[in-house]
């Protein structure tokens, strides 16, 4: 993507948890934006990133630790404005001059805060301040705080653990606050960042229609006139380079689902005819479930289960594939969170939860070159770019679907009997969300069938069937997540609609567990 086209902001990582949320921020204020771990932020780097304007992120570390994280003094030198958020103030005040002290009860700040505004003006906070308080609520995380600005910069606002919780040098363009902006406990946040943008001089030129146009003209120069094959899931990330790519090279596409048993009611027929008869997509429908049911046969640990289709998927996958003459790209569908944790500010090892089932063992195997046309997008961006390529809303807006299927919404050992279970009930529930118009506000709901019977009365005859649990959470990016608060009439609704229409389920319970400590699927 010849991003050099685009007005351009760079985020130095210094470490936070939240910087993506930065770059969210940004990309809906239609700024395009990328973010680089401060390691890999030199002289030569910032020449040829050529960046309009810079934010500094937050970070653990602290200013006074002999060899903290720095961005370039050249950074202070391209005349560019700059925002310093948290430890990128403190950063930035060090940098130019000021005192930053280690923390102190009377200074640290954790939490919602409230920050008020000085007499000295500036349009960094342009319609701050407005609702008749005189203050703004933030979200404040230090330990450490700024105890004397930097020559040039002023005070614009404080609050009780911040004396200088916004500062600005307008002669410089530079700004800092100690507060959280890109967090929605900070309400005006996304204000305070479309000031600055406007402050930079940013047009907003980074739209959908643009981006579709400069990848059809990406994939072109990349792929000429060989062949190219997308694995095609159904899910929303696949949907959308697939039908990217078929806009860019027409029949050189041909897209390979694999359908392992695993899938929801109906999945399998309607992916297929939504891409090869609506679209005209190229499609083989590689129908695998004896495969794929055969080796799960009695297998019940759930990290067991993940292993044999990851490794089914990519012989079934290889071997479709071979028989694609002269295929040469692999297209995959990448996205830019997948990016920035590939060159993450740490670089160190992270506690592996559970493994994930993708294609990305394929290119070495097959000796294939990527494609990867969403790669610069979050995933908010690939709905709005599925928007632009015509997709129906109902693939756009698809809750999320693990590649291993129901296998990990099946506890205990796999039968076809329990999923064939479990497909109606998942068909039932998710009906009753659709019928109530909760669905958009869900971020994944689905039906787990439980490794136990029950007993139970169904007329005047005893039943020993199984139970199963309901799950709906809200999330912004699956990372945390909260359970749906359905309403008790919805919940009685939705279990004797499931007790009356799935034979084999008696019992209905619903799951109220947050992400942390659970995970959003049983397995």
């Amino acid at each position: 993507m010849n991003t050099a086209d685009h007005d351009r902001l760079l985020i130095i990582d210094f470490g936070s948890q939240v910087t993506q949320l930065i770059a969210r921020r940004l990309r809906e204020l239609n700024v395009y934006c990328e973010i680089h771990p401060f390691q890999n932020v030199t002289d030569a780097f910032l020449t040829e990133f050529a960046p309009k304007a810079i934010i500094f992120s937050g970070g653990p570390d602290s200013v006074m630790r002999e060899g903290s994280p720095r961005p370039p003094r050249k950074a202070y030198e391209m005349g560019v404005p700059i925002l310093g958020i948290c430890y990128g103030q403190q950063v930035m005040m060090q940098d130019l001059g000021g005192k930053v002290e280690a923390g102190e009860h009377a200074t640290a700040e954790f939490g919602r805060a409230y920050v008020t505004p000085t007499e000295t003006r500036s349009d960094l906070l342009a319609g701050w301040f407005m609702d008749g308080t005189g203050r703004e609520q933030v979200w404040m995380s230090h330990g450490d705080h700024v105890s004397e600005i930097a020559p040039g910069f002023d005070v614009l606002g404080t609050s009780p653990g911040a004396p200088f919780a916004i500062t600005a040098d307008t002669e410089r363009r530079f700004y800092a606050v100690q507060f959280h902006p890109e967090v929605h406990h900070t309400p005006n946040g996304k204000t305070l960042y479309q000031n600055f943008v406007q402050l930079a001089g940013f047009t907003g030129d980074w739209t959908m229609g643009a981006y579709r146009e400069e990848a059809i003209r990406k994939i072109k120069e990349q792929v000429g006139n060989k062949r190219v094959i997308c694995g095609l899931s159904g899910g929303v990330d696949s949907s959308v380079a697939a039908a990217l790519l078929h806009d860019a090279i027409g029949d050189q596409l041909t897209c390979v689902f694999v359908d392992h048993g695993l899938l929801r009611l109906n999945e399998g027929e309607e992916v297929v005819a939504m891409f090869r008869d609506h679209m005209n997509l190229q499609v083989i429908h590689a129908q695998e479930q004896e495969l794929f049911l055969g080796e799960l046969d009695g297998v019940s640990d759930p990290e067991t289960k993940r292993k044999i289709i990851g490794r089914l998927f990519i012989d079934v996958f290889q071997k479709y594939a071979n028989q694609i003459e002269g295929a040469e790209f692999l297209a995959q569908g990448t996205l830019y969170p997948d990016v920035i944790e590939s060159v993450s500010f740490s670089g160190g090892p992270s506690v592996t939860i559970k493994s994930h089932h993708n294609v990305g063992g394929l290119p070495e195997k097959m000796g294939l070159k990527l494609v990867e046309p969403l790669r610069e997008l979050f995933k908010d961006e690939v709905r709005e770019l599925g928007r632009e390529l015509g997709l129906p809303d109902s693939f756009i807006g698809r809750h999320p679907f693990p590649g291993p299927g129901l296998a990990i919404r099946c506890p205990g050992e796999i039968t076809r009997e329990k999923l064939e279970i479990l497909r109606k009930a998942d068909a039932v529930y998710i009906d009753q969300i659709r019928k109530h118009g909760l669905y958009d506000e869900i971020w994944q709901a689905f039906v787990a069938i439980l490794p136990v019977r029950t007993v139970g009365v169904m007329g005047d005859g005893r039943t020993y069937d199984y139970a199963c649990a309901l799950r709906a959470v809200t999330s912004v990016d699956g990372m945390t997540a909260d359970y749906y608060p359905f309403s008790h009439d919805f919940l009685g609704e939705t279990a004797t609609r499931i007790i009356n229409e799935v034979k084999g389920i008696n019992r209905v319970t619903y799951d109220i567990t947050s992400k942390p400590p659970g995970t959003i699927e049983w397995e």
